[in-house]
């Protein structure tokens, strides 16, 4: 049965045509789901009740079944998902005194295996459906809506590299900037990549949304053995799609810069990148590594950060600091990698491996 989640205004416009019904039911239908957050047809009082008991009959009207759910010192919340098929990802609500921003994930997983990342370390298991994109954004507004919040900003930094599964994630944007929709900004959602240059440039061309790149380092030698990525899609290649990309002129481009002692901390990291941003309105964020089981990389040195920030600031780029927020949850840059409570000490390979030998041992 079809998930009803999945479903934009497009798709419903074509299931009301086929049944021989008003071209604006399928827009009520759209609002009820996804502006209003209903999850049951039967409410959905301003359609007729043939088309609600069509819509009980046809769909699957459940969410993503919340596993676990951990709060953070700083407040910030990593919500851990069940999906339909009994495999875990994870979001993370972070509140802030004028937004909330939700950091969610596109796949179960992920194949890039950046060496400063733990979702890396899991593999990848399969990419998200528009549908479960979304329903995180619907289930964090369930959970903030005690709060009489909702999210303003949705950023695609969690699980999962967002443009391998391109054509779900661009689906669930357009839903998430329909005004009957979730009708949030463009300039409030935010995708993430670690290079993908093809899938950049096609961005570019179809979506209004903003990009971040993971970028890490300016040297290809040395970005290549963090960022297997990279001896696909080098440097050059990449520097070149990004002059090109239709960024807003005041927005620009953020990158986003792990900071690792005696890694990628030089004045002379700082330098190589000065030069590759050249030409690009960059903003950098500095974000010092967060630790995770089995990763024996530390973050750089308050002296480092800041040196490495002078060089920036001194040549008018932008590059604020961040801290992760939830990194006592491991819900931080990095660290996300579908664990509960009891497994934040594991290293997520040990941790997946015993899963899968528990799953065998119930068969």
């Amino acid at each position: 049965m079809k998930s009803v989640f999945d479903f934009g205004l497009n798709d419903w416009e074509l299931w009301c045509s086929e049944r021989g019904l008003p071209r604006f039911s399928a827009k009520q239908i759209f609002q009820w789901i996804f502006q209003k957050g209903g999850k049951d047809p039967a409410q959905f009082t301003s359609l007729s009740l043939k088309i609600r008991q069509a819509l009980a009959e046809e769909f699957n009207w459940k969410l993503l079944e919340i596993d676990s759910h951990l709060i953070s010192r700083d407040e910030s919340e990593k919500v851990l998902l069940r999906t339909a098929d009994d495999l875990l990802i994870e979001m993370v609500i972070m509140p802030y005194d004028n937004r909330v921003t939700l950091c969610l994930s596109s796949q179960v997983g992920c194949k890039r295996g950046c060496t400063f990342c733990q979702t890396g370390r899991m593999g990848l298991k399969r990419n998200l459906t528009s549908g479960e994109i979304l329903g995180q954004l619907l289930i964090a507004n369930e959970l903030l809506l005690p709060k009489d919040r909702t999210v303003t900003n949705v950023v695609f930094m969690g699980m999962g590299e967002p443009l391998d599964n391109y054509d779900e994630v661009v689906k669930a944007c357009r839903i998430m900037l329909d005004e009957n929709g979730f009708g949030l900004s463009s300039k409030r959602v935010t995708i993430s990549t670690s290079g993908i240059v093809p899938r950049i440039a096609q961005l570019g061309r179809e979506l209004p949304v903003r990009l971040a790149i993971s970028l890490h380092s300016a040297d290809n030698e040395k970005r290549s053995q963090m960022m297997p990525v990279n001896r696909l899609y080098n440097l050059e290649a990449l520097k070149k799609v990004l002059i090109e990309y239709p960024a807003p002129h005041r927005l620009g481009i953020t990158f986003e810069y792990v900071m690792i002692e005696g890694v990628n901390d030089r004045k002379e990291d700082a330098r190589r990148l000065i030069e590759f941003l050249h030409g690009i309105k960059a903003r950098v964020n500095l974000i010092p590594i967060n630790h995770f089981p089995g990763v024996e990389m530390h973050p750089s040195s308050a002296k480092r950060l800041q040196d490495f920030q002078t060089e920036l600031t001194n040549c008018s780029i932008p590059a604020p600091v961040r801290y992760s927020r939830g990194v006592d949850i491991s819900g931080g840059c990095g660290q996300l990698a579908a664990k509960r409570e009891g497994e934040l000490h594991l290293d997520p390979r040990v941790l997946h491996r015993e899963r899968r030998r528990s799953v065998l041992n119930v068969l």
